[in-house]
């Protein structure tokens, strides 16, 4: 009954406050919100001033092709970043519901009801997305008015640009939008728990329970084939025109999507390979078990990190498929100097899109150390009965390598696979002189150099996401973890 009027007085009291946003995720939350509207401010003032550029250009300021080729990849990358932050917004609000589950259950036991708990979990999300909307907003204004200063020293002052674009308020809007919606999804789980829950407590759904989705994993199922069509169809069309890429582009969204949605079945067998590799000591295989164990826990987890390392190696292999195809086209090699402007744009290019696996990269972070907060019975029942702390430590940061480890050599996979597409799609129908033939197919372009990079990238992610959880999860006492509620 305590443990009842404790909730009772506990929502009377913290109701029209903001106390919620102290709660572990929510400033992570916020900064991925921050970040994704910065990202979209700064690539709407790109492109705007790539365009005045081109337009104040005496030869080839007639023809808007290039601008509208540069406006359609920022319109895209913007969609990537949403397409991010909602996921690891969504992933982050799952992962507190599931810690929220007892205390969900006790309002329930008094009568409240799912619905209006789970507004009240969208309302939190509006709130998180709009705070990150006006921080990033402000940021990346800054951050555009320094590069354009910069630019303007360099490369002479551009006419017909101005820095206040109403356009901005549209990537700003839409993080607002995606954070919101993406609460709501994240709490589906709200209507799933029940009273009697009150009694026990806030885990996880175990292996044999998510694996009892079948809707899910149908609708999981629908979404990869729609986009694996959409993909193909893509290359198609792209032979012919390069607005295949639109075409691709939805496709690779949908079949990504199912790929999340269907995470908890696609990603345990990944991760059970990756598992053996760490050997049979003590602490290598409950980092093993746990990862397994929960498989929404841990896929979630492991579906950031994919969506990072996707992105980048796909961008990756696009823009050297790309060079490919116009070498194809061209009869031959490359001119040196268009080469050259290749590899700046390339370069540009991969700082931009590894915003979005940083985006990605937050996330991680924030799941692993609320994974951790919301194991303290678990970790202190590991402690009485004799792991030590290096022991303890020594498991937490087997299991975030186990998820990169898993979720990079995933992301890699993805990455070439979509990079292809991707180039395939835009410049498959593309003609270069002398001889002015089409590229037609040509095999996916690997550059390893950034392949490395990328998992070397993954080692450092594990060492740091691993820092703050391994020490929380040494930090209270035995005894005090197990007296926790």
């Amino acid at each position: 009954m305590s443990a009842v009027t404790a909730v009772v007085s506990d929502t009377a009291a913290t109701g029209p406050r903001l106390t919620w946003l102290r709660d572990r995720g929510m400033d992570a939350s916020i900064l991925v919100a921050a970040l994704s509207s910065a990202f979209g401010v700064v690539l709407v003032e790109a492109t705007v001033y790539i365009g005045a550029m081109l337009r104040a250009d005496p030869y080839i300021g007639d023809s808007g092709t290039l601008a509208v080729v540069v406006a359609m990849l920022s319109v895209l990358l913007i969609g990537v970043a949403l397409y991010v932050a909602a996921i690891v917004t969504a992933n982050t609000f799952s992962t507190v519901i599931a810690g929220r589950t007892r205390h969900i259950a006790l309002v329930r036991l008094i009568g409240g009801s799912a619905r209006s708990q789970r507004a009240e979990v969208a309302r939190q999300g509006l709130i998180v997305g709009a705070l990150g909307t006006i921080i990033g907003l402000v940021a990346g204004l800054l951050v555009a008015w320094a590069g354009v200063t910069v630019a303007d020293r360099m490369l002479g002052q551009v006419p017909g640009f101005t820095l206040m674009q109403p356009t901005v308020l549209i990537p700003a809007l839409g993080v607002a939008l995606t954070t919101w919606v993406a609460a709501w999804v994240g709490s589906r789980r709200v209507l799933t728990v029940t009273p009697l829950q009150a009694i026990s407590g806030s885990v996880e759904r175990s292996h044999e329970d998510a694996a009892r989705r079948p809707t899910r994993h149908v609708g999981a199922l629908l979404l990869l084939i729609a986009g694996a069509a959409l993909l193909v169809f893509g290359v198609i069309v792209g032979l012919v025109t390069p607005l295949g890429v639109v075409v691709a582009f939805f496709g690779g969204l949908l079949s990504f999507t199912g790929l999340s949605l269907g995470a908890v079945l696609v990603m345990p067998p990944v991760l059970r390979v990756v598992g053996k590799l760490f050997g049979r000591s003590a602490t290598a295989r409950l980092a093993a078990e746990n990862a397994l164990r929960y498989p929404e826990r841990s896929s979630r987890m492991t579906i950031g990190v994919v969506m990072g390392v996707t992105l980048v190696t796909m961008f990756a292999v696009a823009l050297e498929s790309v060079k490919a195809l116009l070498a194809k086209a061209a009869g031959g090699e490359l001119d040196s100097e268009f080469a050259l402007i290749m590899d700046s744009f390339a370069a540009v290019m991969m700082v931009l899109v590894g915003i979005s696996a940083v985006i990605a990269a937050v996330g991680l972070v924030n799941l692993l150390t609320i994974g951790v907060v919301q194991r303290r019975r678990e970790l202190g029942l590991l402690r009485a009965i004799g792991l030590s702390n290096g022991q303890v430590r020594r498991m937490i940061l087997l299991e975030a390598l186990h998820i990169t480890i898993a979720a990079t050599v995933t992301g890699l996979a993805l990455g070439v696979l979509y990079g292809w597409i991707a180039a395939q799609s835009l410049l498959g129908s593309v003609r270069m002189p002398p001889n002015f033939d089409t590229a037609g197919l040509v095999a996916p372009a690997v550059p390893w150099i950034p392949v490395v990079v990328i998992v070397v990238a993954t080692a450092v992610l594990t060492l740091v996401a691993a820092a703050t959880p391994t020490r929380l999860a040494t930090r209270v006492a035995p005894v005090e973890a197990l007296a926790v509620d």
